[in-house]
């Protein structure tokens, strides 16, 4: 086998099917946004009693690949994370798995093929911040190096980590699915948080930190020793300037670049591990499936089949009439079957977690810890909410189900409904809390969000035709509204000073009305 040549195939061919999606539409518009908010100081670096750098080619470098490092380092995971799954649902993987391929190069050519897709987007942005440099300048100095290097040095290894650790999620049973969605969104916040303890991470906030605190000092010595740094998204502006020259590239630094490619290397390497290479028998999955009771079992003479008459009568066949009934007689069984499907699965530990949030909320004095307890009750459920508008695509059940009566009128109205009973039923301890306590605006509040979050999953489900934006989407959100009581982006309402009951009331009709029309533009109603 020419491995070179097939590892050169494999990348190219994984590369041209990924870029041909929406989703990597989507996200690479989201990166340029990116450098949009850069170039229009929406997103800085404070470091210091209110510094930040002066627009120069170190600087501006650097600024861009924080951003890029740590935005694709998150959205690009869910955007690479499906290269296995694909190869197994398209059969490709049964072609490859007749081959003399072995699976650590198969791991690889996996991990490559997704850092290229990550890296075409760091190549966008290093061109973006080619056009900031020559647009926003505040020096007459150019230096491409000093420019591009950060991008080479941190952007393209945390890319390559990224892509690694996706391939990595695939080959495990309990992480290629929704539950590795979620988990991975925290523990890339803790691999951002190696920053705050001294470590080197990825993203390389931890090396800008050291070297704009020795800058900084040098030129102001009165800063305090543990000055404030920040990657800043709005708030308010830095007040004063310095001059910042770029990192400077001794081999310690290059050697712990290197150590984080050689980290990733290793990544791919175990994944190989775990990959099953196509067979069915070491599906987890579907050896349970196929396990049947051995009292099931026929025996020797029931297994006969049994002869056909010789002549069979030919009968007349009359089709049983429809009877047209009212469009609302059966629509408390359609929510009721839309339950048991969404909680179909669920094992008996996943009903106590529900349940010892919801006690939590009716017995817990402080209003702060009963918001704690509605937090966690609103992300318990993420897998369930997740399947909603998306569920016919995933088994292929579409055909079936949208060839009844009033399919569109009838089914979509019991799914939302069934999603927002869940919201309501896992965080009624709040609810009723704050009923009894006359706190309207707060009921309010949560009121809203508990509509909003079955009409994001349902417009997202229906769009996307995947899981996996919902949950992104919404776990991100989760952290960064609720759980910092951001205002605006609090849909859950945990404090009243941040919460916007009206707004995101309207959101909730907005996305039911997006919703609708997502699925009647798929049944080809327009």
């Amino acid at each position: 086998m020419n491995a070179p040549r097939v590892l050169y195939h494999m990348v190219r061919a994984d590369f041209l099917e990924r870029v041909r999606r929406y989703s990597f539409l989507v996200t690479l518009a989201g990166a340029l946004y990116v450098a949009y908010a850069v170039a229009a100081e929406k997103v800085w670096i404070v470091v210091g009693n209110g510094y930040r750098g002066v627009y120069n080619s170190a600087w501006i470098g650097m600024l861009m690949t924080v951003c890029c490092s740590t935005f694709l380092s998150l959205a690009g995971f869910y955007i690479v994370k499906n290269s296995v799954q694909r190869d197994t649902d398209t059969r490709v993987g049964q072609i490859l798995a007749a081959t003399p391929m072995r699976k650590y190069f198969y791991t690889f050519a996996k991990t490559l093929s997704n850092f290229a897709i990550l890296a075409c987007m760091v190549v966008i942005l290093m061109l973006a911040a080619l056009a900031m440099q020559l647009i926003r300048a505040e020096g007459h100095s150019f230096s491409l190096w000093k420019l591009w290097a950060p991008f080479v040095f941190f952007a393209l290894p945390t890319m390559l980590l990224t892509a690694s650790v996706a391939v990595l999620f695939e080959t495990l049973p309990v992480l290629r699915g929704g539950v590795g969605n979620v988990i991975y969104f925290f523990l890339w916040t803790l691999v951002l948080g190696l920053g705050a303890t001294g470590l080197d991470d990825p993203s390389g906030l931890q090396l800008l930190y050291r070297s704009a605190r020795g800058t900084l000092q040098a030129l102001d010595p009165s800063s305090p020793e543990n000055f404030h740094f920040s990657l800043t998204i709005g708030g308010e502006h830095a007040v004063r300037t310095f001059p910042w020259n770029g990192i400077d590239w001794t081999i310690h630094v290059l050697l712990v670049r290197l150590l984080w490619v050689g980290v990733a290397a290793g990544i791919a390497l175990l994944a190989s591990v775990f990959f099953h290479r196509f067979d069915p028998a070491r599906s987890w999955r579907k050896r349970t499936a196929q396990v049947a009771p051995k009292a099931a079992e026929a025996s020797p003479s029931e297994e006969r089949p049994t002869p056909l008459p010789s002549a069979i009568p030919i009968t007349a066949a009359h089709l049983t009439p429809l009877v047209r009934t009212s469009s609302n007689s059966r629509f408390m069984r359609l929510v009721t079957s839309e339950l048991r499907l969404m909680r179909k699965g669920q094992r008996w530990w996943w009903y106590a977690g529900a349940a010892g949030f919801l006690v939590g909320q009716f017995v817990s004095p402080e209003p702060s810890v009963r918001s704690g307890f509605l937090l966690a009750a609103w992300i318990w459920p993420i897998l369930l909410w997740s399947q909603m508008g998306c569920r016919e695509a995933r088994y292929a059940t579409g055909s079936l189900l949208f060839s009844s009566e009033r399919s569109l009128f009838r089914q979509l109205p019991a799914l939302w409904t069934a999603g927002a009973l869940i919201a309501l039923l896992t965080g009624s301890g709040a609810g009723i809390r704050l009923a009894l306590g006359s706190d309207w605006h707060s009921f309010a509040a949560w009121l809203a969000g508990s509509l909003f979050i079955p009409s994001l999953a349902l417009a997202l489900g229906i769009w996307s035709g995947s899981s996996k934006a919902f949950e992104a989407i919404y776990t991100v959100w989760w952290y960064l509204g609720p759980g910092h009581q951001i205002p605006g982006l609090d849909f859950m309402g945990t404090t009243p000073a941040s919460s916007s009951p009206a707004t995101y009331a309207l959101a909730a009709v907005v996305l039911l009305t997006v919703s609708y029309w997502g699925r009647r533009t798929r049944l080809g109603y327009v």
